[in-house]
């Protein structure tokens, strides 16, 4: 297939399409777009759990929106998308951080009922939603909060079938934005493809437009539809076998596009000794004495990296040392 004239090429020859998201605008046309790619972030994520096949697709593609979604925010810090649910699956929880230089680190966990057996003919609702008191969470938290700021929630039912439609239902109905997620995982890869109508231009543009706001509206409108048609035209088995760089030219081949430089997405779990501290210091001194007690000494394992962290009766007491008394009751906990 010969190369379009008007089509800049989203990724350079040394640059692997793995672990890369790459935006692009449509040129007079008021659309933006993403694809991605994670599939080795999406494995290293595996290599610390053994999900089954059904968690597999659901968590990889809530990886991938999660990166998706942060890359349009306008500030530095983490996106974390939540599904909270009250069937088999109990949570799916897929989080992505940008920094200042584009750089972009993503996390994922999920977790299971006990003794669950997944039925494999079992949809997104079955199992997460059994009872219809599933939730869906994306919370926004900047790196630079002011003191006393907290992070931004939105909190709706789990509307949809498939993890795609229960974001964009969430983004029309939390953020007031037309989105269409076209996203695909397995155990191997995760991509996925993100459009959105940006809000209408006013300003100095509109009023040089001879259109009535009416046509405008309408012409923007016929312009969002199209590029919704070509995104349709994706398959799920033409995402899992074809790298983005060739997913964009099969796609868009004949629109003028605007193409950026793309940005790095590594798998990072931020996970420390100080923080597991912390939520141990959160339980109190008198479940932390008595855990002690029983145990001999505690062992956390961080639900996303796997890393084992474990403290003793002198590491606990630390924990408590600005308090003496609480650094006390510990080692009484422990003679008891």
């Amino acid at each position: 297939m010969s190369q379009p004239e008007n089509f800049t090429a989203p990724l350079s020859a040394d640059i692997t399409p793995c672990d890369t998201l790459q935006k692009f605008l449509f040129e007079n046309n008021p659309v933006r777009g993403e694809l991605v790619d994670l599939s080795a972030c999406w494995q290293e994520v595996q290599e610390r759990h053994n999900y089954p096949a059904e968690i597999q697709t659901m968590l990889g593609e809530m990886l991938v929106a999660s990166t998706l979604l942060s890359a349009n925010l306008k500030f530095q810090g983490t996106i974390i998308m939540q599904i909270h649910g009250d069937g088999a699956v109990k949570l799916l929880v897929a989080e992505c951080s940008t920094a200042a230089n584009g750089a972009m680190k993503v996390r994922a966990t999920a977790k299971l009922s006990e003794h669950t057996v997944l039925d494999p003919q079992a949809g997104m609702q079955a199992l997460i939603n059994a009872n219809g008191q599933g939730r869906f969470l994306i919370t926004l938290d900047p790196d630079d909060k002011l003191p006393g700021q907290k992070p931004y929630q939105g909190i709706v039912p789990l509307d949809g079938e498939e993890i795609s439609t229960v974001i964009e239902n969430y983004m029309l109905r939390s953020e007031q934005l037309d989105t269409k997620l076209w996203l695909a995982a397995n155990r191997q890869v995760a991509r996925g493809l993100l459009l959105q109508k940006l809000p209408s231009t006013g300003g100095v543009m509109a009023r040089q437009d001879s259109a009535t706001e009416a046509e405008r509206i309408e012409r923007e409108n016929n312009m969002w539809q199209h590029a919704v048609a070509l995104g349709s035209t994706l398959k799920r088995e033409e995402m899992l076998s074809t790298d983005i760089a060739t997913l964009m030219r099969r796609l868009f081949w004949e629109e003028d596009l605007r193409v950026f430089e793309p940005q790095s997405v590594q798998f990072h779990c931020t996970c420390t000794r100080e923080k597991v501290g912390s939520m141990l210091k959160m339980l109190g001194v008198d479940e932390v004495g008595s855990a002690l007690a029983e145990l001999g000494s505690l062992h956390v394992n961080c639900e996303f990296c796997g890393q084992a962290y474990t403290y003793d009766a002198v590491d606990c007491a630390q924990l408590f040392l600005a308090d003496s008394s609480a650094a006390v009751q510990v080692q009484q906990d422990l003679k008891h």
